[in-house]
């Protein structure tokens, strides 16, 4: 675990995660709400928690690397910006979809 969490961010446990009454998985980092699965994932998800359970730190690397790299580019936005940026990629992913 040295090699992948060498400023020992895990250690502090900033990953929480909850099973909601239909099987969705919330997971939150340091409190907010930054990701959930549903079905399928949401299934895996949960045998993979229940095999490294006693494992704080993997338990944590395990919903790291669920949530992938979130605090990159999206975090210092406005929320007026992320409605602009999200409207242009609604438009873009419009334009090449043919009916």
């Amino acid at each position: 675990m040295s090699d992948i969490d060498k400023r020992n961010r895990l250690s502090e446990e900033p990953f929480t995660y909850r099973i909601t009454k239909n099987g969705t998985v919330v997971i939150y980092h340091k409190g907010k709400q930054i990701n959930f699965l549903k079905d399928r994932e949401a299934l895996r998800l949960i045998e993979r928690i229940n095999e490294v359970e006693d494992n704080i730190t993997e338990l944590q690397l395990l919903l790291a690397k669920i949530t992938g790299n979130f605090k990159r580019g999206n975090e210092k936005c406005t929320t007026s910006q992320s409605y602009i940026d999200f409207n242009i990629y609604i438009k873009t992913f419009l334009t090449h979809i043919s009916f």
